[in-house]
């Protein structure tokens, strides 16, 4: 059982009037993103694979500390991203499944949120609106831009350490009707999910192995399959990502688990999750099946991890093409896929 289509119309008239997804991130975000050695891991204070929230003085001396201890890692980056060089580009959850959408499937979409009027709020701008991502709704405030520094050792495990202490966003009461209307939302809740299942407003939850057994904690049977059929009493669409595991999920009576795809040539674990809702929501849109879109997930999170930072490359973003030809899945109509 797939789902409903969207009709040519309906399409079409959405993207004439607003982006047809739109993301809802209250504050911008950069992600600064290394490849370094365990000495400098051992002298950030935290524990290694975490995510310690700093201040802007020492998100900067980690910073100049990475340019020393920075390792080349011979991935497959462009031009733009010289692998001995620190990535620099837009980030965040809802970012991240964004500007998947529009530069790796064409799908019209755009971002909700607020942006510094520093550097870093430029740099967000530029990198999200060079991938075709509509910042009509992006409100530019005075102060600063959020900021990550995420270090990736050499088994691709990561250390983050965000800046968001007085980092500026959108708040509730600045958002009106307009800017929602003729779109379809994506948003990363930070509320308790239960709370949001039960108001009945949520159509379709992605969540993590980790997250899925935070959901059923304290009950007897917390494992993913036991959480997908949770979230599926709430929603149309229930999904439960198990990172190198793939994943399972639920629409109607249909079940569908996927293996992952790329993960024997895993550098970096950035977005991930991010890249798969990307892929998932572009077979929701396009009227796939539940496997269908699981597969499509599979192959944009597998792309992104081929390389640093949490954008598909554009070697990688052709290799996942490729995947989704020999998977008989449908292509972005705008591409061209070469047998090299």
């Amino acid at each position: 059982m797939g789902a409903e289509p969207l009709s040519k119309n309906e399409v079409a008239l959405a993207q004439t009037q607003a982006p047809f997804v739109l993301g809802l991130q209250p504050s911008a975000l950069v992600d600064h993103v290394a490849r370094v050695d365990w000495s400098l891991l051992d002298q950030i204070p935290g524990e290694h694979g975490g995510s310690i929230p700093v201040e802007l003085g020492e998100l900067e001396h980690i910073l100049r500390e990475v340019k020393i201890h920075i390792v080349s890692c011979h991935d497959n980056d462009d031009d733009d991203y010289p692998s001995s060089h620190i990535k620099t580009l837009a980030g965040g959850s809802v970012a991240n499944t964004i500007r998947g959408l529009s530069n790796g499937f064409g799908i019209s979409s755009g971002i909700i949120g607020a942006c510094g009027d520093d550097e870093q709020g430029k740099l967000f701008d530029h990198n999200m609106s060079s991938n075709g991502v509509d910042l009509s709704r992006l409100r530019k405030k005075k102060g600063h831009t959020a900021q990550c520094v995420c270090l990736v050792d050499d088994l691709g495990n990561r250390t983050m350490r965000p800046c968001l202490s007085n980092a500026v966003k959108v708040q509730a009461e600045e958002l009106a009707k307009e800017d929602f209307k003729g779109s379809k939302m994506v948003r990363n809740f930070k509320q308790p999910l239960l709370k949001l299942l039960e108001s009945g407003n949520i159509d379709l939850c992605f969540a993590n192995e980790d997250e899925a057994t935070e959901l059923l904690r304290g009950e007897q049977n917390a494992d993913p399959a036991t959480a997908v059929e949770f979230l599926a009493k709430y929603c149309q669409w229930a999904v439960v990502t198990l990172g190198p595991n793939g994943c399972i999920a639920k629409h109607g009576n249909e079940i569908a688990r996927v293996p992952a795809i790329g993960e024997a040539k895993a550098i970096d674990a950035t977005g991930a999750g991010d890249l798969f809702a990307s892929g998932f929501l572009y077979g929701v849109i396009k009227g796939l099946s539940l496997e269908e879109c699981c597969k499509v997930g599979a192959c944009s999170g597998g792309s992104v991890v081929r390389s640093l930072g949490g954008q598909v490359t554009l070697e990688n973003r052709h290799w996942m093409y490729k995947q989704m030809q020999i998977k008989d899945l449908p292509t972005p109509d705008t591409i061209q896929i070469t047998n090299e």
